[in-house]
Formats: C-alpha cells, sequence, structure tokens
C-alpha cells in the first residue's frame, strides 16, 4: 500500500472485526441464499477507513489492499451506491489500511463499506437513518447491516434481521491460517447441513451451539483444520471459555477467555506460520461512539 495515510484533509473512522460465536444453517431461499441463525460479536481489532469530500464528483480508493481492485472494493461500490441514492453531486477520496485478515471470515469487507456508509452520510450531510443505511449496505452484502446498527446482535433471515445483544465481557484469542476461504463455495457444498433446528435467544448457549460451516472448511482446507486441533489443545490446559471455534465461512478460528492474560499466554505459543491476535469484545461498535 502507498499513499499519506496523515493527510489532512481526511478524517479516520474504525471498521471493526467480527466472529460468527455460532453459526446454524436453518434453509435456503428460493434465490439460493441461506437462512441463518447466528451472533455476531464485535471486536476492537479494527480496519482504518479516511474519506475526504472531491468536488468533481469522482469516488477515488487511492489507498486499500493490493490483491482487491478499487472497483471492486465495497467501500467504492458503497459510496457509488450513497452517491447514487442521495443524488449526490459531490465525490469522496477513500483510504482503507486493513488490519483484518481477508477471507478469514472476520467481515472486514463489509466492515469497511459499512463504515464507508456511515462517515459520508456524515460528510455529505445526507441525513439518512441507520435503518436506511443497513437497507443499502443489504445490497452490497448480508454482513454490511450489523456493522451498519453498530452492535452485538442475534441475526437471522440473511444475517440482516438483527436484535441488539448485550454479550459477556471476553477476550479472544483470533488465529489466521495462511489460507483465504471462498464463501461461496462453502455454501455451495452438497454436505453442508442446511436442517439446524431453530433455536431462540434465551436458549442461545455457546456450549451447545456450533458452526455448520466447520466441518466443510476442515475437509476442504487442512490448514484450518490444522488450526483448531492446536487450539484444541492449548485450551485443554485450562483458561479458555468453550471451545475452538471457526468464525462464518472460515478461515480464521478462535477462542473465548474471560482474562486478556490467559488469552496472551496462548497467542504466545501461536506457531509463526499463523497470523494472530487477541481483542477485546464489543458490544458497541467505535464508529456509532464517533457518530
Amino acid at each position: 500500500m502507498a499513499g499519506n495515510s496523515e493527510s489532512p484533509t481526511l478524517s479516520w473512522w474504525p471498521a471493526p472485526a467480527k466472529l460468527n460465536l455460532f453459526l446454524h444453517v436453518t434453509g435456503r431461499y428460493p434465490d439460493g441464499y441461506h437462512a441463518l441463525q447466528t451472533v455476531f460479536q464485535l471486536l476492537d481489532h479494527c480496519d482504518r477507513i479516511g474519506v475526504a469530500s472531491r468536488a468533481d464528483g469522482r469516488i477515488e480508493r487511492p489507498l486499500g489492499p493490493l490483491d482487491v481492485a478499487p472497483e471492486q472494493d465495497l467501500v467504492v461500490r458503497a459510496a457509488r451506491l450513497l452517491q447514487r441514492q442521495g443524488a449526490v453531486r459531490a465525490g469522496a477520496e477513500i483510504h482503507v489500511v486493513k488490519h483484518i485478515p481477508s477471507g478469514g471470515g472476520l467481515g472486514g469487507g463489509s466492515s469497511d463499506a459499512a463504515t464507508a456508509l456511515l462517515a459520508l452520510n456524515r460528510l455529505w450531510r445526507l441525513g439518512l437513518s441507520i435503518e436506511e443505511l443497513a437497507s443499502l449496505g443489504l445490497q452490497l452484502g448480508a454482513d454490511v447491516p450489523v456493522f451498519v446498527h453498530g452492535h452485538s446482535a442475534w441475526g437471522e433471515g440473511r444475517g440482516e434481521r438483527l436484535t441488539a445483544l448485550s454479550l459477556p465481557q471476553r477476550w479472544f484469542l483470533v488465529i489466521h491460517p495462511g489460507v483465504a476461504v471462498s464463501t461461496a463455495e462453502v455454501f455451495q457444498a452438497p454436505e453442508l447441513t442446511r436442517n439446524s433446528p431453530l433455536i431462540t435467544i434465551s436458549a442461545f448457549s455457546a456450549a451447545h451451539v456450533g458452526n455448520v460451516c466447520e466441518p466443510v472448511v476442515r475437509a476442504r482446507y487442512p490448514e484450518v483444520a490444522e488450526a483448531l486441533d492446536w487450539l484444541a489443545v492449548q485450551l485443554e490446559a485450562g483458561g479458555g471459555v468453550g471451545a475452538a471455534r471457526m468464525t462464518g465461512t472460515g478461515s480464521c478460528i478462535f477462542a473465548a477467555f474471560e482474562r486478556w492474560e490467559d488469552a496472551e499466554r496462548i497467542a504466545a505459543r501461536v506457531p509463526e506460520c499463523w497470523r494472530s491476535f487477541v481483542a477485546r469484545g464489543l458490544n458497541r461498535s467505535p464508529v456509532h461512539a464517533m457518530l
């Protein structure tokens, strides 16, 4: 990446990662999308999005991930969608500083898009409501609305029917095993369980739910299976809350801890061939704290 990330014309906004504490597929819609139940846990591990207005009406992304062309970047698509929706004559310059691994199930691209919608709604003085912005976000991806609403949440439908949750204070060790998983490949897999029984929020317990995508990814991505097995062994020594889990369709895996020290102790043993970080769980997005 190249560019001046300290440009005084830019206002900087956080784009937090998320974990799926569990993920069930309960059916399939006629259009091919899957019906889900999940819990979204926001994290304080964030990308950074810089935005500035342009007078020429163009949407430019001079700084961003090298493996994503600007035209394909969800932040650019989000900005153009909002520009059309609001009949905005101004343009925007958007800088994306990535800290969230791509293809890891942490929602980085969706979060970046949500932050762009929220920041540009403020910058362009459009005055759209959170509900209106979330509806736009759903056109970009099923995970965008939870980041627009900015609260850890119970998710149903395609993931867009959200009920805000106040989750217990936890620390999370997140491991990226060095591969990117294709979400489309996982959801198209014939062996994916698509008939999980519906559960209620009150019945949710991390000890009695799981991620139905995990067996599919384990079989197709041995790197993820190896990381899950490694983390499970570490947790046997104690300190964790629950089991080693995969988030979303992978490839990142995680474990929850009540104490930062316990998460850091295992993080120090993560093999150098994997990326890892320890993050605090959040109930409220730092974007909304700024707004």
